[in-house]
């Protein structure tokens, strides 16, 4: 199978290190995707035009990484990330959490990215930092009962973290110790995290 992403991405790193966990890399070829260039294949494969896209053998895509993570999951068995019975909720109601703290991000990153400085919108990004603020915070008062857990959740909120790390030199350690512990912990439980890290 054919996953297209792009390094810095975390929920291209999210599939990575699901990828990993389910004993399932090795099945895996990752190829890069530019976005932003309109002649890339990847708005065939995925007509929104986002990454992480998932293709098989014969052709059939997969996305977005939620969906890519539990098809992985699927061909492993099934109920390893993404557990069976009443369990499901709160580790796909965390990952919605997680994810959508990345979609704050890069909102608030796209504004600086693709606006004029005289252009930017202040009640917009006070928006999208409220949502930051307001998911790290609940993250916080769960970090506790991460530990030891590597779940869809798990992975997402560690994804969605080391997203901050690269993208706003990991701000969120000093005001949220807790979450700064788990990323320590988890980290050393799961290599393929650090193994999926990019600097740049």
């Amino acid at each position: 199978m054919i996953l297209r992403t792009s390094p810095p991405s975390p929920f291209g790193r999210k599939v990575k290190i699901a990828a990993s966990v389910l004993g399932l890399s090795d099945r895996l070829k990752v190829e890069g995707a530019d976005t932003a260039d309109p002649g890339d294949s990847l708005r065939k494969q995925n007509p929104l035009g986002k990454i992480p896209v998932l293709i098989e053998d014969d052709g059939t895509t997969w996305y977005d990484s939620r969906v890519i993570v539990e098809y992985l999951d699927h061909l492993a068995g099934g109920g390893k990330l993404l557990p069976q019975g009443a369990a499901r909720l709160p580790v796909l109601r965390l990952q919605a959490l997680a994810d959508g703290l990345v979609d704050a991000n890069i909102l608030i990153l796209y504004e600086g990215r693709w606006r004029d400085p005289a252009h930017h919108e202040a009640k917009w990004l006070e928006y999208q930092q409220g949502k930051v603020a307001r998911a790290l915070d609940a993250l916080a008062e769960q970090a506790s009962e991460f530990t030891g857990k590597v779940d869809a959740g798990t992975i997402s909120v560690a994804c969605a973290l080391g997203h901050m790390d690269l993208r706003f030199e990991g701000a969120y350690r000093k005001s949220h110790p807790a979450l700064d512990g788990f990323m320590n912990r988890f980290a050393a439980d799961v290599p393929a995290f650090e193994a999926t890290k990019v600097t740049a």
